[in-house]
């Protein structure tokens, strides 16, 4: 049998997804704990090594089973060992190999929350046997007692936490002795002892108690009552400072263990330690559904600006690219629309990529890019750009306004509204041309240029799909049965709600449609909210299981608009990714 490769990690690595049916609500009065301790020949656990297994099932103070054996390890055992523990190899040659123990062990285990004093070492051995002989490990709950001591007891109580110590502190019944079960019977007493403590760090849940013997700082620990009273439902969470000021805003589909986990090890972010410290207490806002959730976070961070958000605080700062309104019009970044404006591409989030877009549109049309008003009657000395044969120079008079804007303004404006076929076949053939003469940084740049343009038509053409319509609603099924409930107009999130399972959900529909926000529409292809709103929505509506129910007009984008180039888009994407990761390597 070929042996499997196992690799010993922390506690904190050995179950990624631990669970053994146990509730992580559940009382620690009510949970059932198998406490084990294993005698080993010493070194890494390599699926063999174990020489005596001692285990001992509790719940609520009292013994509930016991299971204990010798075990053949397979392997000579060091005379150190067999000093410590007094197990020779007489003693363990006529025992079970592990293969024949695990069986029954792991049916002990099953329910139940596996405890052992240095954990991982324990469950390592246990692990690298189970993978060895073909047994798939039940991944229990783990509680491990000597991390917990290290939580509950101080310096000047113990002066370490070996399980010897620990015994002698709490007078435990039975004294260890290397031997396996009068280790486990003297850990059970450690346990319970331990589990006295809790109670005056507010440690009333096995989730908490093994969340609480994991390595968090003091300010976690000192501020974890912040998470106590949540609900456990959808919505937005808001950590306030003592002046009542949002520090941080975020969302989940479960308020109350989400915020839980900020006071868990898995949390090692500076910022958020540094906001923990300050946070006075958690403010929850219940919502409908997901989609709700996000909308309203978007809509806190974007209003309070909270310092320790990264992103979405501010989502007003978009900026355009737009075609400026003249007889020899021009592109020009801008930050807001006005009803006048009808051709224009974005929003972008920077002027950097909406002025790269800017250079892909010149690299594809002859485009002026002067920023003077040219005048139809006088004439303006012209730029470098002519001479080198990068503009027709309108200036000088040299093109007709209605020649110029077909040669430069139309593909513009087609390229963003409908179709960018001109625009994109340009580019390419001016990659293609750059590369064939071995100008690949050149061709780079340009490249990078396509997926700018590419990129903000593609999101502009599906926000305008959406935003077009006065209204829509729709409908996904609930988790816990009924209907999730959706009311867009113009690409904002007017109303939400569920429906009782059970019930048709047109009468609750209806109630959201008679409360929901008043949108009225506007101009541009986010006309009443951000951006990234519109495009949480979209993603929402987009989902298989999501059902239009009824819509005040079509939603439709153009046959071939920006949309159709998205393989040229990811395939150009990835190549810049590429390039990226090569340089820095």
């Amino acid at each position: 049998m070929t042996q499997a490769e196992y690799v010993q990690q922390t506690l904190a690595g050995l179950d990624p997804s631990p669970g053994g049916g146990i509730d992580p609500a559940l009382p620690l009065y009510a949970t059932t704990f198998v406490v084990l301790d294993l005698e080993t020949t010493g070194g890494a656990p390599d699926g063999g090594g174990i020489t005596e297994i001692g285990a001992v099932k509790v719940r609520g103070g009292e013994e509930l089973g016991v299971l204990a054996t010798l075990v053949n390890p397979g392997q000579p055992i060091p005379p150190f060992i067999t000093v410590l523990t007094g197990i020779t190899e007489a003693m363990v040659v006529p025992a079970p190999p592990i293969e024949q123990v695990l069986p029954s062990l792991l049916e002990f285990l099953s329910d139940a929350v596996l405890v052992a004093h240095n954990a991982p070492y324990d469950v390592g051995f246990l692990k690298a046997a189970c993978a060895r002989h073909g047994y798939r490990w039940p991944n229990p709950r783990v509680l491990d007692t000597a991390a917990l001591a290290r939580r509950v007891l101080t310096r000047d109580e113990v002066p370490n936490r070996k399980l010897g110590t620990l015994a002698a502190y709490f007078r435990t019944r039975t004294q260890p002795s290397h031997r396996a079960l009068d280790d486990a019977k003297a850990t059970v007493d450690v346990l319970h002892a331990l589990i006295g403590r809790l109670g005056g760090h507010r440690v009333e849940t096995i989730g908490d108690a093994i969340e609480f013997a994991k390595a968090v700082t003091p300010t976690q620990r000192r501020k974890r009552h912040l998470a106590e009273g949540l609900p456990k439902a959808p919505g937005v969470y808001i950590f306030r400072a003592a002046d009542d000021r949002p520090l941080y805003v975020g969302t989940s589909g479960d308020i109350a263990t989400r915020v839980r986990s900020y006071f868990t090890a898995a949390e090692k972010r500076a910022r958020i330690s540094e906001m923990l410290a300050a946070a006075e207490r958690v403010e929850a806002v219940e919502c409908a559904h997901s989609l709700e959730a996000e909308v309203r976070e978007l809509r806190l961070i974007a209003a309070h600006a909270p310092p320790y958000n990264r992103r979405s605080k501010f989502p007003e700062r978009m900026l355009w690219l737009k075609l400026t309104d003249e007889h020899y019009p021009r592109l020009s970044v801008v930050r807001d629309l006005s009803p006048t404006d009808q051709a224009y591409l974005g929003p972008f989030s920077s002027r950097r990529t909406a002025e790269l877009a800017a250079a892909g549109f010149y690299d594809a049309v002859p485009l002026r890019q002067c920023t003077h008003r040219l005048s139809l009657r006088t004439v303006t000395p012209a730029c470098a750009l002519a001479e080198l044969g990068r503009c027709p120079a309108p200036c000088e008079h040299r093109i007709t306004p209605e020649e110029y804007d077909r040669r430069a303004a139309a593909p513009f404006r087609a390229a963003t509204a409908d179709d960018p076929q001109v625009v994109v076949d340009a580019l390419l053939a001016r990659i293609e041309a750059l590369s064939r003469d071995q100008r690949y940084e050149e061709a780079a740049v340009v490249r990078s240029r396509l997926v700018a343009v590419l990129r903000a038509a593609v999101r502009m053409q599906r926000l305008t799909a959406l935003t077009g319509i006065a209204e829509l609603a729709a409908a996904r099924p609930a988790a816990r049965g009924g209907w999730e409930l959706a009311l867009v107009r113009h690409g904002r999130l007017a109303g939400a709600g569920v429906s009782p399972p059970g019930v048709h959900p047109r009468p609750t529909l209806a109630a959201i449609r008679a409360t929901a926000e008043t949108v009225p529409p506007g101009h541009g292809p986010v006309p009443r909210a951000t951006a990234e709103e519109t495009e949480r929505i979209l993603s929402w509506l987009e989902r298989p299981e999501t059902r239009l129910v009824e819509m005040s007009s079509g939603w439709s984008s153009p046959v071939r608009g920006a949309a159709r180039f998205r393989d040229l888009l990811a395939k150009a994407e990835a190549a810049a990714s590429h390039q990226l990761s090569t340089e820095r390597s």
